[in-house]
């Protein structure tokens, strides 16, 4: 399947990336998810990785951060395979935000974002004055410093999805990856943390996240990476990238791709077979209904 990019996005310029993929294949078993992708992640920007369910979104952001080991090809972290790295070290360069983490019952939210400074410490490196001014800057950053004594447990969706960020940010990285940071939540809570996430971005860290929200995907991001059947099918800026074409050909998803009427992105607008404008074209064929809505759809 041939790739398409943008030299916009400058996404395939691996010498100016910190993290790439180069070749790799990644499975569960005897099933190939992941087959000879090559993906290059530019310092600096937000980048989404978009797709339908089962594409291997997920997949590739935890090859990306080690937590899978592909069989093939390499991830390289700031020049070196990071399959040669020790894991204190990748911890020091690369913070994770796994998809629908669990705290232990009863744990603060002091203690768990505390735990983020764990990389750090050693049997010569113990707890230090420095290790507090870090998880106390990471929980005024998220907006939680006022929940630091209460259990993690007892949080709303949107607030425990603060404080795990805050854990992740108090590791001291500036490379971050959120796989669906958004699970769960509703509408106000995912701009909410989304909001949160460009904070750092504007900040300096460089983010890597998965989101399904289409419309949340384009307005956070710099960079899409959009995937079907284990492959990247397009790669760049939102602009560049979004098109009814492309999100059939990636989704089967029949849209019409608008301006956004509050910023400078594309927004997606999904057509259903009852949501055509009058009712006589409500029984027309596809393509009399994507003419309709003024929609070039394959």
């Amino acid at each position: 399947m041939t790739t398409r990019s943008t030299a916009a996005s400058g996404s395939q310029d691996s010498a100016a990336a910190r993290l790439s993929a180069n070749g790799i294949a990644v499975g569960y078993g005897v099933d190939t998810v992941i087959d000879g992708l090559d993906v290059a992640i530019p310092s600096g920007a937000v980048t989404t990785i978009i797709g339908p369910n089962g594409c291997g979104k997920s997949t590739l952001l935890r090859t990306l951060s080690r937590l899978l080991k592909p069989a093939r090809g390499a991830v390289v972290l700031d020049g070196e395979d990071i399959a040669g790295l020790k894991t204190r070290d990748v911890a020091k360069k690369l913070g994770l935000l796994p998809q629908a983490p669990v705290a232990p019952e009863g744990l603060t939210v002091a203690d768990l974002v505390a735990r983020g400074r764990h990389p750090h410490q050693s049997w010569l490196r113990q707890w230090s004055s420095d290790d507090a001014s870090v998880v106390g800057r990471a929980l005024e950053m998220t907006g939680v410093a006022d929940l630091a004594d209460r259990p993690v447990d007892s949080l709303s969706g949107g607030q425990r999805q603060r404080v795990w960020i805050s854990m992740t940010l108090a590791q001291g990285t500036d490379l971050l990856l959120l796989d669906e940071p958004t699970t769960y939540l509703d509408l106000a809570h995912a701009v909410d943390v989304l909001d949160l996430v460009d904070d750092l971005h504007e900040a300096g860290r460089t983010v890597v996240m998965v989101l399904h929200d289409l419309n949340l995907a384009v307005r956070y991001s710099d960079n899409l990476v959009v995937m079907r059947a284990g492959s990247i099918l397009a790669q760049g800026h939102p602009r560049d990238v979004i098109s009814a074409e492309l999100l059939y050909e990636a989704f089967g998803l029949r849209a019409a791709v608008i301006e956004d009427p509050v910023g400078d992105r594309p927004l997606v607008v999904p057509i259903g077979r009852t949501h055509v404008r009058g009712s006589e074209d409500r029984h027309a064929p596809a393509s009399s209904q994507a003419r309709s809505s003024k929609v070039s759809l394959p």
